[in-house]
């Protein structure tokens, strides 16, 4: 088939056939379609859309480009998120439903613009890896129930390629693309069961929940069109998920979380809402509420943080990280306390902002060749609704000098909304489920 004709009847508008998108992404994979044609044909997609065909057509072409993993076993069970602050519901999940009975090889991302990444985080552990062979990956998996890495060369090929591209050509807005490229990697995973925490709000790339909702519904149209039980939840990220924001600091409270403190937390709600529900959807659970309850379980009795620690010893981290995280986990010389400048009600965060300002500390990256300090970030950030004095501490700035902590220091006080009047109208954590 001619690259150009594909190219030409999808920039008028026409519906491809599975074997055209099939063709087209053989080409994205031995390279025989150029980074040009490729150019063109995402920009065709980000302005004409695809139907629901062609996006599972795409999504299951990029799938079958590598290897897609069998497991004899089972259930085999993930998540996914979009992306948020305070986001480490991965850490705390993928140990606790391989807690419950289930197999969860879990390929994640880096940070994505203002929001931190898994792998990011998991970085922030000595000796941890990320990057390993499949088959030591799939050998995890069966020893400890659960592994967390990054893509490797051998799972989605087509998409690594695509969403290079993509990212220099103003194409990665597009819910067809976002959703091929998600759920291609999730796929070739062999996954029974998927759960998608699909976020809200001012910390979200979906600001609002039309547009979570829209792409949420894209997500679990196609997963189960491929042949994977999913479901979704839309979740508030109108403020950071967990009380820190940053890498080291954030798996530290990950760690007290498995040690069965904040156990009342966003992170711990979301977390056993998300772990119900894909209890539920791969027959280990009967409903949302007893899969629920059954990660609150795994959590509480320490059966999660064992498989956590079995994890991390797989994966080259020290054996001793739960007994002791403070001599493994660095930490940033300069700390600071961010103070209310008056009394009142903390009315909520620029959620985002405070995500750019872990960034800036240089907690993630401008750039993608850039290094991340893992010591940086934020931390005791006061949950919204709570009355302030003035003097009160609003959250901590971990920083690797003083001026990088005062800059945060200006940056987190400018997303702070106070009010005398404690005149919200909260809205809840778990804005919707979609199946």
């Amino acid at each position: 088939m001619l690259y150009q004709e594909l190219i030409r009847r999808k920039r008028d508008g026409d519906a491809l056939a599975r074997e055209e998108i099939g063709a087209l992404v053989a080409g994205i994979t031995d390279g025989s379609l150029s980074d040009a044609q490729l150019g063109a044909l995402a920009m065709a997609i980000v302005l004409l859309g695809m139907t629901l065909s062609e996006r599972v057509d795409l999504t299951t072409a990029m799938r079958d480009s590598g290897r897609v993993l069998r497991w004899d076993t089972g259930p085999v069970i993930d998540k996914h998120s979009t992306g948020g602050i305070g986001d480490t519901v991965s850490l705390l999940l993928a140990p606790a439903l391989a807690a419950c009975g289930a197999l969860v090889p879990m390929i994640s991302g880096r940070g994505l613009g203002h929001t931190g990444g898994t792998l990011d985080k998991l970085e922030a552990i000595p000796g941890y890896r990320t990057e390993i062979p499949i088959e030591r990956f799939t050998q995890v998996v069966r020893q400890t129930g659960c592994a967390i890495i990054g893509q490797t060369a051998d799972l989605a090929p087509a998409d690594r390629r695509f969403y290079a591209v993509r990212d220099v050509t103003a194409t990665v807005e597009s819910r067809d693309l976002i959703t091929a490229s998600i759920l291609s990697k999730k796929l070739a995973a062999g996954l029974s069961a998927l759960v998608l925490d699909v976020k809200c709000g001012s910390g979200a790339f979906m600001a609002t929940p039309e547009a979570a909702q829209a792409l949420a519904q894209a997500l679990v149209e196609v997963a189960t069109r491929a042949g994977c039980a999913t479901t979704a939840l839309i979740t508030d990220m109108d403020a950071p998920l967990a009380p820190a924001a940053g890498n080291a600091l954030e798996v530290e409270h990950v760690l007290e979380v498995l040690q069965g403190q904040h156990t009342d937390g966003r992170l711990w709600q979301v977390s056993c809402a998300l772990g119900g529900t894909a209890l539920m959807l791969g027959g280990l659970a009967e409903s949302r509420a007893a899969g629920a309850e059954a990660i609150a379980r795994a959590l509480r009795t320490g059966k999660a943080a064992e498989r956590f620690a079995a994890m991390v010893r797989a994966l080259g981290g020290p054996a001793d990280l739960i007994e002791a995280p403070a001599r493994h986990l660095a930490r940033a010389p300069v700390i600071r306390d961010l103070s209310a400048p008056r009394a009142g009600w903390l009315q909520g965060f620029d959620t985002r902002a405070l995500g750019l300002a872990v960034i800036e500390l240089g907690g993630g990256r401008r750039q993608a060749s850039a290094r991340i300090d893992p010591r940086v970030g934020l931390d005791q950030i006061v949950p919204v609704g709570q009355h302030l004095s003035r003097g009160a501490p609003i959250l901590r700035v971990h920083a690797a000098d003083a001026p990088s902590a005062e800059a945060a220091l200006a940056a987190c006080a400018a997303a702070c909304r106070i009010r005398e009047d404690d005149d919200r109208s909260p809205r809840p954590l778990i804005l919707a489920h979609v199946d």
